[in-house]
């Protein structure tokens, strides 16, 4: 179990292109963006692994949303065949149709029994939109509502509900690998099969998915290997990150990362940390890079909100590079870098009714250049260290140390080419110059936003 996994960006398609890869956001041209074309000169694992003989397939989400095309601008087909034809009977109107165990169960059938297989399971569960109500209620004596509520939200029965919604979402995803596993040990093949369960990113909700903070890109990150782990049931808390499983899948498959044909991985194998028995030994990594660029639709000129981060000793280092834009999208066009749901529309309500609400501010106002939190601390990031002058040593070490890394990685905005990321355009042609559009009376398709959250008029 790694305590201290992290996406370089939390968001769907550039998430996953990372992960695929092996390299962070600012390496990847287009594929740095949400909905993006993704570059045909960036060879994925899966790829390597379909050149290698391997039986490759998936079921529900593969990489997305854009397009992949290959060299010749036919289909590129990132994850190999797809197996989605098992539907059901959803348990709620949130969660898809997709049978996702069954479709796996269709993969092993298919799977040659004389060359190695990769499956990759890609729940869409728990993206929303969930069925208010359908987790436990919140006023149920027989269920046990969460914990605490964030800071960033305010801690009222419609927000613990849709925590409850979003959970079941992910017991829903857990069902379904359970029964994958069953499949797999039914079929005598769990004990040679490596299983890998991680996240694209943080729950989407305000101020989570879609931003640079610690509940953004924290995900979980879980490895089981029967004979590659000497140590079973480790909790590792060193700093990983999803580039590092390319590397990782690779080395297991008993291909050399190095001579893959994939572009230079910037990610690290993590089999040290697996095949390590728990003895003392240097941290696997001393930061981890985090950032942002283009992701939803909403602003003017289809512009992103640039953030670049670093996570070093337990605290997160966050620059802004463009303050003047609107961090979860434009407040006329719905704040779409923020899926709609029942916390979002709370928040802005409660706002229209108190332009000072606090929750509003940090989850949807415009923020400084820097921030700086204390995440071993403060980890819902709501104390912003970076004026602070007993902080201001830290906040410059830290900003350099990112600074440092980033050119090391040929990041165009540390050579002031950040301009580009925005010059690429949406794969989806329906999407380009939304914001524009919309306010000419058009409604382009955004279906991921309640009808009550957009605010007609600009808020300065």
């Amino acid at each position: 179990l790694f305590r201290s996994a992290y996406t370089p960006n939390a968001k769907c398609a550039p998430s996953r292109s990372c992960l695929l890869t092996g390299r962070n956001p600012w390496q990847l041209g287009a594929a740095a963006n949400h909905v993006p074309e993704f570059p045909s000169g960036f060879r994925v694992w899966s790829e390597v692994l379909m050149e290698s003989g391997w039986f490759v397939g998936h079921t529900g989400k593969g990489w997305g949303p854009g397009v992949a095309r290959d060299a010749s601008g036919g289909p590129r087909s990132l994850l190999g065949r797809t197996f989605n034809s098992r539907r059901l009977a959803p348990p709620t109107t949130g969660i898809a149709a997709n049978d996702y165990a069954a479709n796996f169960r269709d993969f092993l059938e298919a799977a040659p029994t004389n060359r190695p297989w990769c499956f990759w399971y890609g729940s869409l569960e728990p993206h929303r939109a969930y069925q208010f109500g359908s987790g436990a209620r919140v006023d149920d004596p027989a269920t046990r509502p969460p914990d605490r509520v964030p800071a960033i939200w305010p801690d009222i029965p419609a927000v613990r509900q849709d925590l409850l919604d979003y959970a079941r979402e992910v017991g829903h995803f857990d069902r379904h690998l359970g029964t994958m596993l069953e499949e797999l040990d039914r079929r005598g093949l769990l004990e040679t099969t490596v299983v890998i369960v991680t996240s694209d990113h943080g729950p989407p909700f305000p101020r989570m998915k879609g931003q640079a903070y610690d509940a953004s890109n924290h995900i979980p990150l879980a490895i089981r290997w029967p004979g590659g782990i000497p140590v079973p049931g480790r909790a590792v808390d060193d700093l990983v990150s999803l580039i590092d499983l390319a590397p990782t899948v690779l080395e297991m498959a008993g291909l050399d990362p190095t001579r893959s044909g994939m572009a230079a991985m910037t990610g690290r194998s993590l089999l040290p940390l697996l095949r390590e028995n728990g003895r003392d030994r240097p941290p696997f990594r001393e930061h981890l890079l985090v950032g942002k660029e283009r992701h939803d639709v909403g602003r003017p000129g289809d512009a992103g909100y640039p953030i670049r981060g670093i996570h070093h000793d337990g605290w997160l280092y966050l620059h802004n590079h463009a303050p003047d834009r609107w961090p979860a999208g434009n407040p006329e066009t719905g704040y779409l870098n923020c899926d709609g749901g029942e916390t979002k529309s709370r928040i802005l309500e409660r706002h229209r009714r108190d332009p000072s609400d606090p929750h509003w501010a940090l989850c949807f106002g415009r923020r400084p250049t820097e921030e700086l939190y204390h995440v071993a601390v403060d980890p819902d990031c709501v104390r912003n260290l970076a004026a602070d002058p007993d902080q201001a040593v830290r906040r410059d070490s830290l900003r350099a140390r990112m600074e440092e890394a980033l050119r090391a990685e040929n990041d165009p905005r540390m050579e002031g080419r950040g301009d580009e990321f925005d010059a690429f355009p949406y794969a989806d042609p329906s999407t380009r110059g939304f914001h524009g559009r919309f306010l000419r009376g058009e409604r382009p398709r955004a279906g991921w936003v309640n009808p009550g959250d957009f605010e007609p008029r600009a808020i300065e």
